[in-house]
């Protein structure tokens, strides 16, 4: 196994698994029924976002950057997965916290990536041109 795959693959999944296990742990005031539909939604986000950067190989950046066309696996689906995972984990760690507020975190989240989204996509079709534009409209965001 080599550094890159640490880095991109095993760093964030066993920060997130620890992450997840203690809000899951401190959210005691919340009910129960909501700590496990909130676990249940923060697992899969968080799987989402591992299967995405899996995916992604060494093509995955902070910023925007036209490496390569990711198309297959989930990128076959859906142009930015981990954005739409990270949502997902966010909304279940929300709602397992119990807090209501952090709705508002939420909602601040959408238009945000939405910008990011569309940062990413003027990068990536003066890159690959024709290509993305096919490809974009097979996916979904």
């Amino acid at each position: 196994m080599d550094r890159g795959t640490i880095w991109r693959l095993w760093l964030p999944l066993v920060g997130g698994l620890i992450a997840v296990v203690e809000i899951f742990r401190s959210a005691h005031q919340t009910s129960a029924s909501a700590r496990w539909i909130g676990l249940l939604l923060a697992l899969i986000g968080l799987a989402g976002v591992i299967l995405s950067r899996y995916t992604l190989g060494r093509s995955f950046s902070v910023t925007a950057k036209a490496t390569a066309l990711v198309t297959w696996g989930i990128y076959s689906r859906v142009r930015n997965p981990i954005y739409v995972s990270g949502f997902i984990f966010i909304a279940g760690a929300i709602l397992m916290i119990g807090r209501p507020e952090g709705l508002v975190l939420l909602l601040a989240l959408i238009p945000m990536q939405i910008v990011r989204a569309r940062r990413e996509a003027t990068v990536l079709e003066a890159k690959f041109g024709d290509a993305y534009r096919e490809y974009r409209k097979s996916t979904w965001f």
